[in-house]
């Protein structure tokens, strides 16, 4: 687990990841994408797709040998899905809302 917090100053990073959500990220980037996917895995959004190359859905994994709980909206880009998914995982860890 990562002991790194989230600060008001990692806020930064916010629109490189809206630019670039999928591929190689900055450092400072890559360290709060970190921090969010270190959570426990009950509960945590994740995206799924839904057919391949073409079709994302978001997904709330339930625990080990449960199926996750999938939302109905589909997403046509799959960079549409990842920034959804970090949203979620950024409000759960800073409590802040981001908007589009």
């Amino acid at each position: 687990m990562y002991h790194y917090r989230i600060t008001a100053g990692d806020a930064a990073v916010v629109a490189e990841f809206k630019r670039k959500p999928v591929g190689h990220h900055s450092q400072a980037l890559q360290r709060v994408l970190n921090v969010l996917r270190s959570n426990p895995a009950y509960g945590r959004y994740v995206v799924l797709c839904t057919k391949p190359g073409r079709e994302w859905a978001i997904a709330e994994l339930q625990g080990r040998g449960v199926a996750p709980k999938i939302e109905r909206r589909r997403y046509a880009r799959i960079g549409d899905a990842e920034w959804e998914v970090f949203k979620r995982r950024w409000q759960r860890a800073t409590g802040t809302t981001l908007t589009d």
